[in-house]
């Protein structure tokens, strides 16, 4: 996990405000009246329920005091597992999880986590050198006991119905370890010695894993690889990996941020044989934070603080624009799609709920914005963007939820992803906001913003008013259907610093509004830094 240079920040911001600008002249030309028009007959593609995946890694309290608690723990668990985290999680209808790192995948050897507990070997965690845990309690944070392995994982999946996405270590184990995972985890049972090592832990049918991610940010904690070298590392790493009948996805080390040359020198390099790899490549995994480094914590800003990191979460769009021209320069039919496995806000410290949860963070109605604004835009790239998974789950960056013993709390973000599953497998539509710009001075950042899906008659349509103190009136017009009836939910708090806290857990959740809808126009208003969901039925 690395936030992006600022000269880099600096020229996507120009990007960005480009690409809103043309946006917004696209509006103008459709309507000369301001507000949103839905575009039924312009669909871009299918919203697929991977977009709104999660990230979990053996970091700080992600794993312990967050998702694992252990069998024997007085807090309520489902063998071993946060009892509170799963009951949530059901709410999102989560689709895939990505495990175990992040940079700590890049030191695990996937052996150190089965058989039994009291003999998994310790090991000094990736993190264990951050500054931030030179005071805290020597604890998992610092020293792995691998207690959570692979079966844990796979049972937290199966708790909560997702999908693994497993990270594999291609920076410090064999070729050999990798594949001999795959078999681990989807061997027939019986059929191999280690399908047969699987069933003694408890597991004798296959896991069927078919998300594998080859590395994990190979440009840096992955191994400091140039883009030819990584090229070289992922043919040798995916070569003749056997299937048992699971259709492998294997997701490349992409970028960081806006870096279009490790994009381009890898595809040039590891096609330069044979273009027929690119049907191996399943994913091209981006990564972007948008943080506030050198500024306060995720509690302590500023109203132009709030504009400056809306408008880094807009960057998002021109990534995905030039990440996906970049790779269609040696992919023209673009057989392979972008994997944004690592986004978020990313604050200073001081907000964390323990002292050993490294990059643990408090959210507030800011970060449920920027989780707004990226999931937009993820449905509006919905035939680009194959699958997103926000960093992390708990207990660290941009999480959804907060744990430590027995206390829990969700989230703002939380309550951004569940209003947001409406729109997992619609049809993304072509969706103009023709609204003005608001404070700060983040160039072309919109007063509202947003996107919308068609699931039979059934219109969704999520909005985000990023102005601090302002409500926006707007016309929502539907080409091609009129309105008969819808309902909808609103995420806003008294303030933009809202948060949720153990003492205080529904200091922000949303409300139902009361529509009143006819025919093909109506107009709404949306409160100041808020989050509506409108789901809409069509006449």
């Amino acid at each position: 996990m690395q936030q992006i240079p600022r000269r880099e920040f600096l020229q996507l911001l120009g990007a960005g405000a480009a690409a809103l600008a043309a946006t917004a002249r696209t509006v103008r030309a459709a309507s000369t009246k301001p507000g949103i028009d839905v575009l039924l007959d312009e669909p871009i593609g299918v919203i697929s329920p991977d977009l709104y995946g999660h990230f979990t890694e053996h970091i700080g309290g992600v794993i312990y005091d967050g998702i694992w608690v252990g069998e024997k723990s007085k807090v309520r668990n489902q063998r071993g597992i946060r009892s509170d985290l799963v009951e949530h999680m059901r709410r999102l209808k989560p689709s895939v999880v990505r495990w175990p790192g992040g940079c700590f995948a890049d030191s695990y050897n996937w052996r150190d986590g089965i058989g039994s507990r009291a003999q998994r070997p310790k090991r000094a965690n990736f993190w264990v050198n951050e500054r931030f845990l030179a005071g805290a309690p020597d604890g998992p944070a610092k020293y792995e006991p691998n207690e959570f392995g692979t079966h844990e994982f796979m049972h937290f999946c199966r708790l909560i119905g997702a999908q693994p996405y497993l990270a594999a270590n291609l920076r410090s184990n064999p070729a050999r370890d990798f594949y001999e995972w795959v078999e681990y985890c989807n061997a027939p049972a019986g059929r191999t010695t280690l399908a047969g090592e699987r069933a003694r832990q408890g597991d004798p049918e296959p896991f069927k894993v078919r998300f594998w991610g080859v590395g994990n940010e190979s440009w840096g904690c992955g191994g400091n690889f140039t883009p030819e070298d990584y090229a070289a590392e992922y043919r040798r790493f995916t070569a003749w990996v056997p299937a048992f009948g699971v259709p492998l996805a294997f997701i490349a080390s992409g970028p960081n941020g806006g870096d279009l040359d490790w994009t381009r020198k890898f595809f040039t390099r590891v096609t330069e044989r044979d273009k027929g790899i690119l049907r191996s490549i399943y994913g091209w995994a981006l990564h972007y934070y948008c943080g506030t480094s050198g500024k306060g914590n995720s509690l302590d800003f500023t109203t132009e603080d709030w504009y400056d990191l809306l408008g880094k979460a807009l960057r998002m769009e021109p990534l995905i624009r030039d990440h996906w021209a970049a790779m269609g320069e040696v992919d023209p039919d673009h057989r392979v799609k972008l994997v944004v496995d690592e986004w978020g806000a990313w604050h200073r410290a001081g907000t964390e709920v323990a002292r050993s949860h490294l990059f643990g963070q408090t959210s507030s109605m800011r970060d449920a914005l920027v989780a707004a604004l990226t999931l937009d835009t993820f449905n509006r790239h919905a035939d680009k963007v194959a699958m997103a998974n926000v960093a992390q789950l708990i207990n660290n960056l941009h999480s959804l939820f907060l744990a430590t013993e027995d206390k829990f709390v969700a989230t703002p973000n939380f309550h951004v992803f569940e209003m947001y599953s409406a729109h997992q497998g619609g049809r993304s539509l072509r969706t103009e906001f023709n609204v003005p710009r608001t404070g700060g001075s983040a160039p072309a950042l919109p007063a509202l913003a947003g996107s919308a899906s068609l699931h039979g008659r059934r219109l969704v349509l999520t909005v985000a008013n990023t102005h601090v103190t302002e409500p926006f009136e707007a016309e929502i017009r539907i080409r091609g259907a009129t309105l008969r009836s819808g309902k909808g939910r609103v995420l806003t708090g008294p303030d933009i610093h809202a948060h949720n806290t153990f003492a205080q857990p529904r200091a922000v959740e949303p409300h139902d509004l009361e529509l009143k809808l006819s025919g093909a126009s109506n107009t709404l208003q949306f409160p100041p830094a808020s989050v509506t969901l409108l789901e809409l039925d069509l006449a």
